[in-house]
């Protein structure tokens, strides 16, 4: 450009512009930044024919490596399924009653349980398996079972059920209706004899009495409950529909009696085990006690 001149102070060419006496240097860009650049271009051209670069209607262009991101995740997630068989392989090889023995696996069956809780259990349990009193729900964290929290027979429960239509050896137990059995003064002087069993009422004889008659023989002569029927213990703090004076009065006349689905027609025994272990995990599961030799002899730990 004709407007072009050296700069006298620095010696550099000016890019022949002026705004009001103002003029640019054209001046050089430092060595090492041209290099870069020039190694940067080379290093684009490299990647375009080794990687995945121009995109396509479908893909995009492969590269000479083959290599693609979804590949590589491919190939993660191979391993990992790998991973998975391995541990239900080995898992449905351990009984039930041992795993707790057997750390890593246990570990390991409790974190695939608690996945398997939130899908499967978790709209009727809740999220932190707390249950809910009011929908008749129970808590799974405590230490009040029906029907044993050993490891087993939890395992025993989530396979066939509670009261589960069809299946044969589904737990069941049933209470009967009490409505028009009792007499008034009856019916009122029960319920404080059940609410005194775990200390908020007020004993009385004829409370007492028809107890004995109509409830020991399913829920214990103290209310202390029968794991071999499902009765419920009825001498602590822990109530399953409830434990005001109306709440238990309407149990004894209209007796509300929930259900369990059997998930052994909608998830594989290993599963099953896996919810089994997290469920016994919460806090509140028991030790396994092995059935003796004896038939005789009766463990109450057995499903």
């Amino acid at each position: 450009m004709v407007n072009k001149r050296i700069d006298g102070p620095t010696g550099t060419e000016t890019v022949g512009h002026e705004w009001d006496g103002i003029e640019e240097l054209d001046t050089p860009m430092p060595r090492w930044w041209l290099w870069t650049l020039y190694l940067t271009i080379v290093w684009g051209i490299v990647y375009v024919i080794l990687y995945p670069a121009w995109p396509l209607v479908d893909k995009a262009t492969e590269g000479v490596l083959g290599w693609s991101s979804r590949g590589e995740l491919a190939k993660e997630m191979s391993v990992v399924d790998q991973g998975r068989v391995t541990m239900r392989e080995e898992l449905s090889r351990i009984p039930i009653e041992r795993l707790p023995e057997n750390s890593k696996m246990f570990t390991q069956a409790v974190a695939g349980g608690r996945s398997a809780f939130q899908v499967h259990c978790s709209q009727c349990h809740g999220s932190g398996a707390a249950g809910s009193q009011t929908l008749g729900y129970p808590n799974l964290n405590d230490d009040d079972w029906l029907w044993g929290g050993d490891i087993k027979a939890i395992e025993y429960t989530l396979t066939n059920g509670i009261r589960a239509p069809g299946v044969e050896k589904t737990r069941a137990s049933i209470m009967p209706p009490f409505d028009g059995v009792f007499e008034p003064v009856q019916l009122e002087a029960v319920v404080n004899h059940v609410l005194s069993l775990s200390g908020r009422g007020s004993r009385n004889a004829l409370g007492a009495q028809t107890f004995q008659d109509n409830c020991s023989v399913c829920h214990g002569t103290v209310g202390e409950g029968n794991r071999d029927l499902g009765a419920p213990r009825l001498n602590d703090a822990i109530w399953l529909y409830g434990s005001s004076h109306e709440q238990l009065r309407n149990q004894i006349l209209k007796p509300k009696m929930g259900r369990m689905p059997h998930w052994s027609d909608r998830l594989d025994p290993v599963t099953i085990k896996m919810l089994s272990a997290y469920v016994w995990s919460l806090g509140g599961g028991e030790e396994f006690v092995e059935v003796a030799a004896d038939p005789a002899v009766k463990v109450d730990a057995e499903p």
